[in-house]
């Protein structure tokens, strides 16, 4: 065995963690996202399967999203955002996934920090900031597949108008033509408004579980000709090439920060990829500086520069049109 490792055995610690992390990793990818691009399915119609009407199918959609009201601000925005994700999870999992990851960090900070202040806030903060973080990726990954299918989505619920079609019988043509998740999502307003709820109410929640900044042009384009009457037809044929041409926009605006955006990361990733190698190649390198009194001053500079740098090099590459 390397002698490093042996008078090292975070290091085999840390290289088992990594090796068990890989490998999660790759089952993840081979069995569940093959499967999910084996069968994309829509939801609703899934559930139309197995349960025996519309209105048992739209309260299991609605339970598995975790559609609720919260008086509280801060309340509502979280559980907007858990529902925007598209995860059929409940809170009480999500909270046990928190309370799991701060025991984690907790257990690997005690070695490294003991029982210092250091260890607390590691083992409170990280875990709901890294809850926090994977659902905000998840939500804007399914917000940016949302976007990729809304303008074949107007344009079925335009061709259903022009054929004589009422506004909720369009919508729910979208929820069978399409997968998901512009399908489930058009399919349980199509639901909701043939179960009575109002028009403008159904669009907007449609809008509320989805977050998605171009969708906010049709439920005005809906709410404006429920008041004030007009072609509804020709309005989201108007607006469903303006989706489009927002949407090339978009992707030229993302290959020309493309260069931008690999710097962010790279530049992010360096230091600790620079010292773990230093770390697994000398292993006493940084002995004679990690006791020393300003050690923890300049490592919280080091992390607070990088996190200015990251926010600033986000700003650079993603502004709003």
């Amino acid at each position: 065995m390397n002698p490093a490792l042996a008078n090292e055995p975070w290091l085999i610690y840390a290289l088992i963690f990594g090796a068990a992390v890989l490998g999660v990793e790759a089952l993840y990818w081979l069995i569940y996202r093959a499967g999910g691009k084996q069968k994309s399915i829509n939801r609703r119609l899934a559930l139309s399967k197995k349960l025996a009407n519309s209105t048992e199918v739209l309260d299991a959609l609605r339970r598995e999203r975790g559609f609720a009201d919260f008086k509280n601000p801060v309340l509502a925005e979280l559980n907007d955002l858990l529902v925007q994700t598209g995860l059929r999870i409940s809170k009480s999992v999500l909270l046990l996934w928190t309370v799991t990851l701060g025991i984690l960090f907790f257990a690997l900070a005690l070695p490294f920090f003991g029982l210092q202040p250091i260890s607390i806030a590691i083992t409170v903060v990280l875990p709901p900031v890294l809850v926090l973080l994977f659902l905000r990726i998840t939500r804007a990954k399914r917000i940016a597949r949302f976007a990729e299918q809304l303008p074949d989505a107007i344009d079925v619920v335009v061709r259903g108008l022009r054929v004589g079609h009422p506004f909720s019988t369009a919508i729910d043509l979208v929820a069978r033509e399409l997968p998901d998740p512009i399908g489930t999502e058009f399919g349980m307003t199509a639901d909701e408004i043939t179960f009575g709820l109002g028009l403008n109410a159904a669009v907007n929640n449609l809008y509320r579980r989805v977050g998605q900044g171009d969708l906010l042009f049709l439920v005005i384009a809906v709410n404006v000709q429920s008041q004030t009457g007009g072609n509804l037809a020709e309005i989201l044929s108007r607006l469903s090439t303006l989706v489009r041409q927002r949407s090339k926009l978009r992707l030229k605006i993302k290959a020309l920060t493309a260069e931008g955006r690999m710097s962010a990361r790279f530049l992010s990733a360096a230091p600790f990829i620079l010292f773990a190698v230093i770390s697994f190649l000398s292993p006493t390198y940084f002995t004679g500086v990690s006791d020393h009194p300003l050690a923890m001053p300049l490592l919280f500079y080091c992390v607070a520069s990088l996190v200015i740098g990251n926010i600033v090099m986000y700003k650079m590459v993603n502004f709003k049109f």
